[in-house]
């Protein structure tokens, strides 16, 4: 059983542990410091700036800062008291009454209801009511009170002030290491990937359009970059942040933090049911862009027969059915998120307040309450602070489950069964070919050879001819190990070609296509093919063989001359001529030409015809042809029909017979009668 697709998505960020760990480890530093903030306001708030008011013992002397002169006297706070300070017992209270600051002799409540009536002060606490005759201080008065706390209050705010540069710092590594890591993590996904698409047997690509394993490797890709590089990080960030808020919470009110901490079993039920929704529309969303590729890419590589036979309504039509189906899921999706993002976010944040104000205004905010401005500020804070993680986990819940989905998409590729690319050096082969007894088919079921045998020596040329569907090429591809047939061997100099990897089969073979395929790049490196083994002189000498330097010479940068994807600049003829020197540059032991002279005119195939007869010596070469005329000289002709070999031997023996083979060449002469008759 293979493991989930959040598992394997955990495993490839595990090879990259250090850079995520280091960056794990700064964004919990910049969260502690950033959280610090609420802390030290509430320092500030309580012990600083309300701190004047309370209870003011009068001493001695004036031995320090600490120290307040009034109506010449010194008095200090009861809570600064040091055990070298020579202390009168008489005790004074400092409070404020609306705007104004009195000063009572001896100690009155600190809580309850205060009102002032000229000097006359009192104070109705759940108890009793309480009366004294206190001295408004004037703002001069006063004034020496607050000056001890200014001092504490500037080396506060430095502090905030430096912690939240730290924390700065700390979140740029965090920034970049998290981010570093998201890129190496896809940048080995793509490349385990791309590599796993040069495994994967060429039936695979038969049955899958271009646009959808694209799609798989570049836009799947990119959403799970996505996943490593915004999502997990802002979640990790997020979980972090509440995780911080929460034992803050815990610091100042562990019955408040309990209260919040209902959020988390709240939060992971909101993600499981995201989970289940999300993922089913985006199963069909990333399924719909890939088809939407693919028929892209199709539209445009057709275009100019869709332009042709007037097509362009229903392409458009068969578009749309596409883009309608991604319109309908993602509205869907669109709808799920705008029910469980920012407006349940804002209704639970809003539900938490009225518990908060709840459990305040029925315990705490009475008469009787101890509960501080500061201490206020601070709750209200952190639980603003606590739903903005919030927030940001929610908003990434569509990036999450497209990422999961395009994880999915990604494994199952991942998971199609390859093989092991073995490019081990084996000796060049003579070039002798044995069909023992081969059926094949591409499906396990339709054969499409019957119980094929021949053998053709090294050095020699042989030709394959026949109707459509006779067979011809499918004889090629087991060659060439592009498929693997289901009964007999094929043999290379004795050696079952099953013994040997796709690539070792493969590293003395040529190969020239009835529709050549050009790369972006120059003439040479398409003939070169960028191999450090063949150098410009010998991709230069392989053109000129085949005749190439006849057109390339009219070209502006002659040899260097651009080729863009496709060659679609050059006519058949050249790409084909290219296509051919680039087979013949790798010298190969065997070279197969695959029709690859049924789109030339007859003075390039003349030209090519010229060239075999010198570049053949040495190596054996199999000739697939519908022209009778370029195979007249191969040392063995085989005649196929429907997969199997009708005919066989050079071209005056098959004449004399006046079977399959002289019927088709009399056919293409023009002589129908003569073949009829």
């Amino acid at each position: 059983m293979k493991p989930s697709t959040e598992k394997r998505l955990f495993q490839y960020a595990l090879n990259y542990k250090k850079g995520i760990l280091i960056g794990l480890f700064c964004l919990t530093i910049a969260v502690v410091l950033e959280l610090a903030g609420p802390l030290i306001a509430k320092n500030v708030i309580d012990n600083h700036i309300l701190g004047v008011e309370g209870y003011w013992q009068e001493v001695t002397e004036n031995n320090d800062k600490q120290t307040v002169e009034y109506e010449n006297r010194y008095y200090k706070r009861s809570d600064r008291l040091a055990d070298t300070d020579n202390v009168i017992d008489d005790s004074n209270t400092l409070f404020q009454v609306g705007t104004a600051y009195y000063m009572i002799d001896g100690q009155a409540p600190l809580e309850g209801e205060r009102t002032a009536e000229e000097n006359q002060i009192t104070i109705t606490t759940s108890e009793e009511t309480y009366r004294y005759e206190g001295e408004r201080l004037s703002l001069a008065e006063i004034y020496p009170f607050f000056k001890p706390e200014q001092r504490p209050i500037i080396m506060l705010l430095v502090l905030y002030m430096s912690l939240l540069v730290i924390a700065g710092v700390f979140q740029f590594f965090k920034t970049f290491y998290l981010q570093k890591s998201a890129n190496q993590i896809v940048k080995k996904m793509r490349n385990d990937l791309f590599d796993h698409t040069q495994r994967i047997p060429i039936d695979y690509f038969v049955d899958q359009p271009a646009g959808t394993i694209v799609a798989r490797i570049t836009n799947d890709t990119e959403a799970i970059r996505d996943l490593y590089e915004r999502v997990l990080s802002i979640i990790v960030t997020s979980a972090v942040y509440m995780a911080g808020i929460l034992a803050a919470l815990f610091i100042l009110d562990y019955r408040l933090a309990m209260m919040c901490m209902l959020i988390i079993p709240l939060l992971f039920g909101w993600m499981k049911a995201y989970k289940y929704f999300g993922t089913k529309y985006n199963k069909v969303i990333r399924a719909t862009i890939s088809q939407i590729n693919g028929n892209i890419n199709e539209a445009i590589q057709g275009m100019p027969i869709i332009q042709a036979f007037n097509r362009e309504k229903k392409t458009k039509e068969e578009f749309e059915v596409l883009n309608e189906r991604n319109y309908t899921y993602q509205k869907k999706l669109i709808k799920l998120s705008a029910l469980t993002s920012y407006n349940l976010v804002t209704v639970i944040r809003n539900l938490t307040f009225v518990g908060f104000i709840w459990y305040y205004g029925s315990s705490s905010l009475e008469l009787s309450s101890i509960i501080s401005i500061g201490m206020l500020y601070a709750f209200v804070d952190y639980i603003t602070r606590l739903f903005e993680p919030v927030t940001d986990i929610v908003n990434q819940l569509p990036l999450l489950e497209q990422a999961r989905v395009a994880g999915g998409r990604v494994f199952e590729l991942l998971d199609h069964d390859g093989e092991n690319v073995n490019n081990k050096k084996v000796d060049r082969y003579r070039g002798k070919i044995k069909f023992d007894h081969i059926s094949f088919a591409y499906n396990d079921e339709d054969y499409v050879l019957h119980d094929v045998s021949f053998e053709i020596k090294e050095g020699q040329t042989a030709a394959f001819v026949g109707h459509t569907g006779s067979g011809k090429s499918s004889i090629m591809n087991l060659l060439f190990r592009f498929y693997d047939a289901q009964k007999g061997r094929v043999m290379i100099d004795g050696h079952n070609t099953r013994d040997w990897s796709r690539q070792q089969v493969r590293s003395h073979m040529g190969i020239v296509l009835q529709d050549p395929f050009l790369f972006s790049g120059t003439i040479i490196s398409n003939v070169t093919m960028n191999d450090p083994r063949i150098t410009r002189e010998a991709a230069i000498n392989a053109l000129n063989a085949v005749g190439a330097d006849r057109f390339i010479d009219k070209l502006p940068h002659t040899y260097d001359e651009l080729v863009t994807e496709g060659g679609t600049t050059f006519s058949l003829g050249e790409r084909q001529l290219i296509s051919f020197a680039r087979a013949l540059a790798f010298d190969p032991a065997i070279l197969i030409l695959d029709e690859a002279t049924a789109n030339i005119d007859t003075e390039t195939e003349n030209i090519i015809q010229k060239a075999l007869e010198v570049l053949k010596e040495g190596r054996t070469t199999l000739v697939i042809a519908h022209r009778l005329s370029t195979i007249q000289q191969a040392d063995m002709i085989f005649v196929l029909d429907h997969g199997t070999i009708k005919e066989q031997g050079n071209h005056d023996t098959l004449i004399d017979e006046k079977g399959l083979y002289y019927q088709m060449y009399q056919m293409q002469q023009g002589n129908v009668t003569a073949a009829v008759t």
